[in-house]
This record gives C-alpha cells, sequence and structure tokens, in this order.
C-alpha cells in the first residue's frame, strides 16, 4: 500500500483523495465508488444529531476529544 499522509488526524477529504489515489496506483479504479461512497457515510454519521449529544473530553487515551465546533479531522 502506498504510503498514506504522515499526520495523526486527517480529514475524510484527504483521506479520500488518498484512497483513491491509492485505487488509481494498484489499477483497481472499480473500488473508487465504494471510496466515495464509505467517505459520504462517514460525513453523514458525524453530522448526525445523535453525534452533538456525545459526551466531550472522554475520547480514547492518545486521541484529543471532539469538539462541536472543531473541524473533521479523521476520516
Amino acid at each position: 500500500m502506498s504510503e498514506p499522509l504522515r499526520r495523526d488526524h486527517m480529514t475524510t477529504e484527504e483521506w479520500l483523495a488518498w484512497a483513491e489515489a491509492d485505487a488509481d496506483t494498484r489499477g483497481l479504479p472499480e473500488l473508487k465508488p465504494l471510496l466515495a461512497a464509505l467517505a459520504a457515510a462517514q460525513r453523514r454519521l458525524r453530522a448526525a444529531d445523535w453525534n452533538q449529544d456525545a459526551p466531550r473530553g472522554s475520547a480514547p487515551p492518545g486521541e484529543a476529544a471532539a469538539r462541536p465546533d472543531a473541524p473533521e479531522s479523521r476520516p
């Protein structure tokens, strides 16, 4: 697999661009619609109303707690 971005966090858009480029490199263009669907589902889940009620500050060790006004930082 080609090297992912070397950061702790990436946005869904950054991940999708990386994953699509990796699919192209591997000669798997048929994977791109599935990757796009996965990214769209991720965006919908992150935007869901019930997600706003999640307790803040209870992130697993090593992960920053999400803030409602913070930009998306994970795929």
